[in-house]
């Protein structure tokens, strides 16, 4: 991989700890991290438990939390979290961006995850979500997901912004 990556990472990591709690006004900035292991392209994970936990610990009671993916190849975002609505994306994923497709990324680094890159850009590594009263504010049948779109499993750091009072 370039030496770009990482630096782009060392940077992150410094930054992170720079950031880890600051006061802005009468806002306030919390980060939590959690990692989660996957098993590969498709691996969906509810981590409405992770946001929820973080709002608790932080003390805040109104803000905005924003759950983030670090890398290039998993996303975020909300959904129903139930079986068919995880198949039902996975095949719009495989329809839009199928794992066995020509992609000009495996010729530049021979791997095979283009798809994955691509299924990401489409999805996007976050979501901003309100809470209000210490909690998410979400709808009954909405959680936050983190779906998997590597080829292998990976161990995902998922980093929890706070904004709030």
């Amino acid at each position: 991989r370039p030496l770009s990556d990482e630096r782009t990472l060392k940077n992150h990591e410094q930054h992170r700890e720079r950031v880890n709690c600051g006061k802005a006004g009468s806002a306030m900035v919390r980060t939590h991290t959690q990692i989660v292991s996957t098993r590969g392209q498709g691996d969906a994970h509810d981590i409405t438990g992770v946001g929820a936990a973080a709002i608790a610990a932080s003390g805040l009671r109104a803000g905005v939390a924003t759950v983030f993916v670090v890398g290039s190849t998993a996303a975020v975002t909300t959904i129903e979290f139930e079986p068919g609505a995880i198949a039902d994306l996975n095949r719009v994923f495989e329809t839009l961006a199928p794992r066995d497709g020509d992609y000009k990324h495996h010729l530049r680094w021979g791997d095979d995850n283009g798809s994955s890159h691509v299924r990401a850009a489409l999805l996007g590594p976050s979501v901003s979500i309100p809470f209000v009263g210490g909690k998410l504010a979400l709808g009954t049948w909405q959680q936050i997901l983190l779906l998997e779109l590597d080829t292998q499993p990976r161990e995902r750091e998922v980093i929890v912004q706070l904004v709030g009072e």
